[in-house]
């Protein structure tokens, strides 16, 4: 039985439309190297033409507008022809800018190239990640740091680095002091480029002490990080703290007059 040719038709028209989907100069790959901010990195790209026709003034440009990257050296690369089932490599070099915030980027490209002398181009983005870690520092000062006294030990921690440190949790090992407060601490989010303090309610028992702890934190990864820290505090003896004018001398003084 022999088919209509009207369905045969719009068969070859709809293979036709398949095909021509399916066949582009376009991306095969992209690979970028991870981004940290100020850092430049390699971006490498491969073209693919799988048209039945040689591809001529084949041109890839990488659009940086209102995005925190620029490139080193040019952003458009060209080839003079991509010949049919051939690859072509395009290698760029970009930077981050030194305020960007880790995280994943979508650089816009446009692809124009010539079949036949017809002018053609592709558009489409290739993702770029930009990663940076937390960077703390401790350091420590006291309130009424006397002796057998009630005082106040205050950590503080700093991010100096270009990513938050999330779900931060301080654990106190008390070295020479009574802990009056809680001994573990959550303090949640130090941003980049914060800090955030813990304060501790003690009872100082020798001149030296030590604030150890064990900081754990998560970083861009979302990987848990630990931290050992162990700092040395300066405590007075009552006299000390009277001399250095920390305390004050309590001692009553009478005076007794005669008539």
């Amino acid at each position: 039985m022999i088919k209509p040719l009207k369905k045969i038709f719009v068969s070859a028209i709809f293979i036709l439309l398949l095909l021509n989907l399916a066949s582009a100069v376009s991306i095969k790959s992209a690979e970028t190297d991870t981004l940290t901010p100020g850092k430049e990195g390699e971006m490498i790209i491969e073209l693919e033409n799988n048209l039945n026709d040689d591809a001529k003034d084949v041109s890839l440009k990488l659009e940086f507008t209102n995005l925190p990257f620029n490139p080193i050296g040019s952003s458009e690369q060209s080839i003079d022809e991509i010949n049919e089932g051939d690859e072509e490599r395009f290698d760029f070099t970009i930077k981050a800018s030194n305020d960007i915030k880790p995280g994943d980027y979508k650089i816009p490209y446009t692809l124009t190239f010539k079949i036949n002398n017809e002018q053609k181009q592709n558009t489409g983005t290739i993702g770029v990640t930009v990663k940076a870690n937390p960077e703390l520092s401790f350091s420590v000062t006291t309130e009424n740091p006397i002796i057998n006294t009630q005082g106040k030990i205050i950590l503080k921690i700093v991010n100096k680095g270009f990513a938050d440190a999330k779900f931060v949790t301080v654990k106190i090992l008390p070295e020479g002091f009574t802990l009056l407060s809680e001994q573990e601490i959550y303090i949640g989010t130090i941003d980049s480029d914060d800090f955030e303090t813990a304060t501790l309610d003690v009872i100082f028992k020798t001149k030296s002490p030590l604030l150890s702890a064990v900081i754990e934190y998560k970083d861009f990864d979302n990987s848990v990080i630990t931290k050992n820290i162990s700092l040395p505090i300066q405590v007075y003896t009552q006299d000390e703290a009277i001399e250095l004018g920390i305390a004050k001398n309590h001692h009553s003084l009478f005076i007794i007059h005669y008539s």
